[in-house]
């Protein structure tokens, strides 16, 4: 072996992998099926589409719980560029992780191993020549796949707690302009990272947590029209009788007369 190697791994259904450890580095992914690896105690979940470094000496193991099928990139650090090691390698994984790719992540990643496994089939010289470059351009996959996750669930979160501000908060809101201060993020930021994760802007879902109230509150009170619209945060009737039509397809006073009847 000429200090990186890609080979695949079976393992049939309740196949079990004792604890042990490598002298290199492992890279293994999921090409398909479910099991369980254990890095130095800590069980996580293994399946396709995943991704796992292993550093050098970290004991480890693996119980399928279906068949899979891996592949192992078996690799001695020593042969990447010195800045590669020390900033790829030895700074994102210095010690060894699960990597939940996203989806383009994955399809980069398995490109690179199709590249790894041609190229590791084309003789000693290209071998030893093309492993390593390819072997840096993976960890910049994944190093680039763990900031994007990052940045999503960072997203997610700001999405999240945008979300609860306008539940809670839907009576004082003026417009995107008063939601991105209340974050301190930019009005467009806030439009796409709240679209991405609900699939509405976040003035459509304010219109909709301000109609669904008003129609709770039509159907189950006797408060005047214009109460209800002041109560959910319109400054204009007018616009309240708009927007209630184009929700629902009726007038507020339509639709209270047609509740009050299937009740009665």
């Amino acid at each position: 072996m000429n200090g990186i190697h890609l080979y695949e791994s079976k393992h049939r259904d309740g196949n079990v992998i004792l604890e042990h450890h490598h002298e290199q580095h492992q890279f293994l992914y999921a090409l398909d099926g479910k099991g369980v690896i254990t890095l130095d105690g800590h069980r996580m979940d293994f399946e396709q589409n995943s991704a796992v470094v292993i550093v050098p000496y970290c004991r480890h193991s693996i119980v399928s719980n279906t068949k899979l099928t891996v592949l192992v990139l078996a690799f001695d650090e020593n042969l990447l560029d010195g800045a590669v090691r020390e900033q790829l390698l030895h700074s994102e994984f210095g010690c060894s992780k699960l990597i939940k790719l996203s989806k383009m992540g994955d399809n980069e990643l398995r490109q690179m191993l199709r590249k790894m496994l041609f190229q590791q089939s084309q003789g000693a010289a290209l071998n030893e020549l093309a492993l390593p470059i390819y072997l840096s351009e993976l960890l910049l996959v994944l190093v680039r796949n763990e900031a994007a996750s990052q940045l999503h669930n960072v997203n997610t979160q700001r999405a999240e707690r945008l979300r609860h501000y306008i539940d809670t908060h839907y009576f004082e809101i003026f417009g995107s302009h008063d939601i991105a201060v209340k974050l301190g993020v930019s009005a467009r930021h806030i439009n796409n990272i709240f679209k991405e994760q609900y699939a509405v802007t976040p003035l459509q879902y304010l219109t909709e947590v301000r109609m669904e109230l008003a129609k709770k509150m039509l159907a189950e009170t006797d408060k005047d029209i214009s109460s209800v619209c002041f109560e959910v945060g319109f400054e204009s009737l007018s616009t309240f009788y708009r927007t209630f039509r184009h929700s629902s397809g009726k007038s507020p006073n339509l639709y209270r007369k047609l509740h009050q009847m299937n009740d009665s």
